[in-house]
């Protein structure tokens, strides 16, 4: 209704204007040399309109031939794009429902309207990984790669086929190009501390750990393959920071105390490592050098007066008195350990000595430690380092099972 209003309105201002034109009245006069025109003023207005019409028609009709060939390709264009478009679909269809050959069959399809997208290359590489065409997933992965905008992609896809080859030192390199490209991102974070620990490259395993990680057998990883003294002693000590409890960060760090001339911060380092986790080694360390047996005696109550009732202390309390010839305290420790019900193989194999100290080879010796050797055989055994993967027995720490390969699964306890 408006636009009908707004055009009748139009019309009368013409004729309006027409109107007034034809009233106007006068006339025009155009002399070159001995010609000469004349032509009434209404008449050449309305000339002039006519001729800037036809000047624009021809003008605007010149721009459209023109612009024909872009028109025409924009056309094509969008009709190949919304074709394109349309095969992407049936391609991500395909993939969806794990039809290899028609993924890589309506890929290139796509790839023929389309171009070579971000998109259709990585839809490209999977279809082939789909098809097990692992070569041409790598083509793809590579063309990925070598784009701006979508390298991180290219390499996440050729990290993603090293790791699965078991290319670990590829692998590594391809995550720290990943990692350049893309910083900060948490996948490739977690990728490179898996990386790390397959390549063992123990410092960037500790680098990268994550908050919940035990960082101590990382770190004494780390100082294992340190060749500077310094940075070595540095990790000992993060390892034993990080976990006090562990022996071997325990005895490394103090037995680097005692070579810088500190016997007495050494001997603090091993009580506090006894007092978060009894173990025979850490005893060994703290009564090296001591050839008294009685001295031995002593120095063991030091070491566990801040868990005198743990099972490794009255262990530990017993097998010195019995060197010592201690038999009364030898006995007191030893059936003290039995009652808690914590006692293993060792303290019963310690009953046997302890007879036979006593009684020699009499007729009641023979009978208690027939009595004690039973016990022995169904008492849990020893706790080890055993790698819980596999289950290999180990002499000492290591950060990698020598059996089976597997990264810091080797922890001391017993078997279950």
């Amino acid at each position: 209704m408006r636009r009908a209003i707004g055009l009748l309105l139009l019309s009368l201002v013409a004729v309006a204007i027409a109107w007034g034109l034809m009233r106007l009245g006068g006339s025009v006069e155009l002399r070159v040399g001995d010609m000469f025109i004349g032509i009434s003023l209404p008449v050449l207005l309305i000339g002039l309109v006519v001729l800037f019409l036809v000047l624009h028609g021809l003008l605007v009709g010149l721009r459209a031939l023109i612009g024909w060939p872009a028109r025409a390709r924009a056309r094509r264009a969008a009709r190949r794009r919304e074709q394109g478009d349309a095969v992407l679909t049936r391609a991500l269809v395909s993939l969806a429902a794990g039809s290899a050959d028609a993924a890589r069959s309506e890929v290139r399809k796509a790839r023929t309207l389309l171009g070579d997208t971000p998109q259709l290359l990585l839809l490209t590489a999977e279809a082939e990984r789909m098809a097990g065409r692992e070569e041409a997933a790598t083509e793809a992965f590579q063309a990925l790669a070598k784009r701006e905008d979508a390298r991180f992609i290219g390499l996440r896809g050729l990290l993603r086929q090293a790791i699965q080859r078991k290319d670990w030192p590829a692998a590594q390199a391809l995550a720290r190009e990943a990692e350049a490209a893309h910083p900060g991102a948490a996948w490739l974070r977690e990728e490179r501390a898996v990386l790390a620990l397959r390549t063992q490259d123990w410092r960037e395993a500790l680098t990268l750990a994550a908050p919940e990680t035990p960082r101590a057998p990382l770190a004494m990883a780390a100082a294992s393959q340190e060749p500077d003294a310094e940075r070595a002693a540095e990790l000992e000590r993060q390892a034993f920071q990080a976990d006090p409890g562990f022996t071997p960060a325990v005895l490394a760090h103090a037995k680097r105390m005692a070579a810088n001339g500190s016997p007495r911060r050494a001997k603090a380092v091993l009580e506090q490592g006894w007092a978060a986790a009894p173990h025979p080694q850490v005893a060994e360390a703290y009564l090296e050098g001591e050839a008294d047996p009685l001295a031995r005696v002593k120095l063991a109550e030091a070491l566990v007066s801040r868990n005198r009732t743990h099972a490794e202390s009255r262990l530990l309390l017993a097998r010195v008195a019995l060197q010592a010839s201690l038999t009364g305290r030898t006995r007191s420790e030893l059936e003290a350990l039995v009652e808690s019900g914590e006692a293993d193989a060792r303290a019963y194999l310690m009953l046997v000595e302890l007879e036979q100290l006593e009684h020699g080879d009499s007729p009641v010796a023979r009978a208690a430690e027939a009595k004690w050797l039973r016990a022995a055989t169904a008492a849990p055994q020893e706790p080890r380092w055993r790698c819980g993967q596999c289950g290999k027995v180990h002499a000492q720490w290591k950060p990698v099972c020598e059996a089976c390969g597997t990264a810091g699964r080797i922890a001391w306890g017993r078997q279950d």
